[in-house]
């Protein structure tokens, strides 16, 4: 190469940033309401079909041992999006209710979104918000749906939004862009009790929660087209709005399972997830794109009573009898719950030629690390002071066998703002073992606690506080060294 030659090629070097193809893309999809158990792959004896969920984890990574930040929505998609727990926010215990309560993401936080596009990636989010937004008010302090907001998704990092503010049993029952919904909320939904379950409240005529989980999949393959298309590369964050409630599945997947509503309803976020698939794969960018499933909490279907071994049906009567399918697996417990069942959730991650198909990681993960795994995939550092709670699995994942220090424990969080940890197979629950639905009562941490070795009892059934002292000590001093006062 002449002098010329090589003065131009350092230029292109210096002027312009690494092309598309050495950044993978990053699609993140996040289930609602998703039991570990829904998943065939993960779940042998499930009579749901789930080709796609089972396609995308053998073509890469499957963690056995995955846990939401909470066992409920909001709490958990603030940690995926920060790296950050949310019980180190305001947020004590239980989700936001829209339109009462503010937004949660501090403005100077940085987000995985913001993070991103900060080194040039597009970035968009389509699907359901559940972190609070800045409605327009009227005199009396009553929400304006119609009118324009402010502090959503867009503030946090996203260029696009195409979505619903909450879960689809919430108002508004509208469909929200950017910063305004995209129809006038003349009309009303009225009460719809189980297993639907719908509030009443204002809502856009035409509007359909069966069609929702079909508009979500379009709007996420064109922006993968038109990402694409542009040559840029892209994070695009799906957070679906099923299997939760309401259950209502669209009309072309009613009775295809035999399993009443919700069986169907798994099914078609499958088929929603598979078709998302598809269109990344059409466009060319499957190769070069980090694909992340998840479920941000267990299921509601399901409830483990102390020392059985049989599952009772929920009080949502999905019309089959408890032994036709275990939504959560083996796992005590549902959604809300410390038991495994309200957080040990479906998660699989895909980037063919970096992480070898038919991979299996038993190490307990929790959905905070995706931020810094991210960032260790695009080559870029996790900023200061953000993503405090995040550990990147990646060396793991792609079998780099790096002296990564130890992950610290794993912190639980049930849906009244109990506590528990894990470290390796023991499981320590800051509690009286009632599972987490209610507030614990008096103390904040009440005793006696519980420990259970997971790897001998995934059922959580033989307390061993008494036989194992030492081991709960040392998991306590762990907990209240990560959490402070919490």
């Amino acid at each position: 190469m002449n002098r010329l030659a090589l003065c131009l090629a350092l230029a292109s070097c210096i002027l312009h940033p690494a092309s598309a193809a050495e950044r993978p893309n990053v699609l993140l999809i996040l289930a609602d309401d998703m039991g570990y158990g829904d998943v065939r792959v993960l779940n042998p004896d499930s009579k749901i079909p789930t080709p796609h969920l089972d396609q995308l984890a053998q073509g890469g990574a499957v963690f056995t041992d995955a846990h939401s930040g909470s066992a409920v929505c909001t709490p958990t998609r603030y940690g995926l999006l920060t790296g950050r727990y949310c019980w180190r926010t305001r947020l004590k215990s239980g989700v936001l209710f829209p339109p009462r309560d503010k937004p949660l993401i501090a403005d100077d936080r940085v987000t995985l979104a913001k993070f991103l596009k900060g080194h040039g990636y597009r970035t968009a989010m389509v699907g359901k918000w559940h972190l609070g937004i800045e409605w327009a008010r009227d005199d009396k302090g009553g929400a304006i749906f119609d009118a324009p907001f402010t502090n959503g998704p867009v503030e946090k990092g996203f260029e696009t939004w195409f979505g619903v503010a909450a879960s689809l049993d919430m108002v508004p029952y509208v469909y929200l862009r950017d910063h305004q919904a995209v129809a006038k909320t003349t009309g009303k939904q009225p009460a719809i009790g189980f297993p639907k379950y719908v509030r009443k409240g204002p809502k856009a005529p035409g509007f359909d929660p069966g069609d929702v989980l079909d508009d979500l999949a379009e709007e996420a393959s064109a922006f993968i087209r038109e990402s694409v298309a542009g040559k840029r590369p892209f994070f695009l964050y799906m957070p679906l709005t099923g299997p939760h409630k309401p259950v209502w599945p669209h009309a072309r997947f009613v009775g295809t399972t035999k399993l009443g509503p919700y069986g169907d309803f798994v099914h078609q976020v499958d088929a929603t997830v598979g078709s998302v698939l598809d269109a990344l794969e059409k466009s060319g960018a499957a190769e070069n794109t980090l694909v992340i499933y998840t479920s941000d909490n267990g299921s509601f279907m399901y409830r483990r009573g102390d020392g059985e071994n049989h599952h009772l049906a929920d009080e949502t009567d999905q019309g089959f009898r408890p032994a036709d399918h275990t939504a959560n697996h083996h796992w005590r417990g549902t959604k809300a719950d410390v038991w495994e069942g309200g957080h040990r959730v479906p998660f699989f991650v895909r980037w063919p030629g970096r992480i070898r198909p038919g991979t299996t990681l038993p190490r307990p993960t929790c959905l905070t690390d995706v931020f810094a795994t991210v960032a260790e995939a695009i080559g870029k550092p996790v900023p200061e002071g953000a993503a405090e709670d995040s550990f990147s699995f990646f060396n793991d994942v792609t079998g780099n066998r790096k002296s990564d220090p130890p992950r610290p424990g794993v912190i639980n969080h049930s849906a009244g703002g109990m506590f528990a940890i894990r470290s390796g197979p023991w499981k320590l629950v800051l509690g009286n073992g009632s599972g987490g639905r209610e507030k614990p009562r008096g103390k904040k941490f009440e005793k006696p606690y519980h420990l259970y070795k997971l790897s001998d009892d995934p059922g959580e059934t033989r307390n061993l506080i008494e036989k194992h002292p030492d081991i709960a000590a040392r998991l306590e001093a762990e907990f209240r060294k990560i959490a402070g006062d919490q």
